[in-house]
């Protein structure tokens, strides 16, 4: 956990060692999960080093960052504020759950933010596979494609496991195809139809891709 600041060559350093080790920022070095959710528009990666950052605003003209790993204590998160402010971008917090139902509440602000930020934006959590999956399906969806487009956001292809438990985020957007896909708009179902207990109670994951993704990968 990092709790110092960047003011100081120290500080800088500590959220160095705490990004690369403690974070496992060594291995978003070279491996950046980089993909165009909607070219020219959306795009989503793990989160980025700040030398990432800056290389992929100047590409894509970048407006705006959003966080879907929320506010937290840690080097990786310090140092991309600090990137962004530095660059010019917009940081935006939309902090978003992998392992549970999705939130009502917080998809409707999803779509609010949506509806409001400067475009492009790049999305990012920690490996880019699960919250950037969920978040990618739901731009999808809020652009009006289908579930079954949305559900191509998460895929092993990302790093994304539909086995283990974050395979529940792929149970919401097949829930909404079978109940009310065609019928009802998206963001209405969220809203009025849409019961993220039952969708919890009714899912089950599989042990050992739980086991994998929890223990041996460390996944948020």
């Amino acid at each position: 956990m990092f709790q110092g600041s960047l003011a100081t060559t120290r500080g800088r350093r500590q959220a160095w060692t705490d990004s690369l080790f403690v974070d496992h920022a060594v291995f978003r070095l070279v491996w950046t999960n980089f993909h165009a959710v909607i070219p020219g528009k959306v795009y989503r990666c793990n989160h980025p080093t700040p030398r990432r950052l800056a290389a992929a605003t100047r590409r894509f003209d970048l407006k705006t960052l959003v966080n879907l790993r929320g506010h937290r204590r840690c080097g990786s998160d310090a140092l991309s504020r600090d990137a962004a402010k530095q660059i010019g971008l917009n940081h935006v917090d939309m902090a978003f759950e992998s392992r549970g139902a999705p939130h009502r509440d917080r998809i409707l602000r999803f779509a609010s933010l949506y509806r409001s930020i400067a475009f492009p934006i790049l999305m990012h959590c920690k490996s880019g596979a699960d919250r950037a999956g969920l978040a990618s399906g739901l731009v999808i969806l809020f652009e009006g494609g289908t579930a079954t487009q949305a559900l191509k956001q998460l895929s092993w292809r990302y790093g994304h496991f539909n086995r283990s438990r974050t395979g529940i985020l792929d149970a919401f957007f097949m829930r909404y195809r079978a109940e009310a896909e065609g019928r009802i708009p998206f963001l209405d179902w969220v809203e009025h139809h849409y019961d993220e207990v039952a969708l919890k109670k009714d899912f089950t994951a599989g042990k050992l891709s739980s086991f994998l993704n929890d223990q041996v990968l460390r996944r948020e």
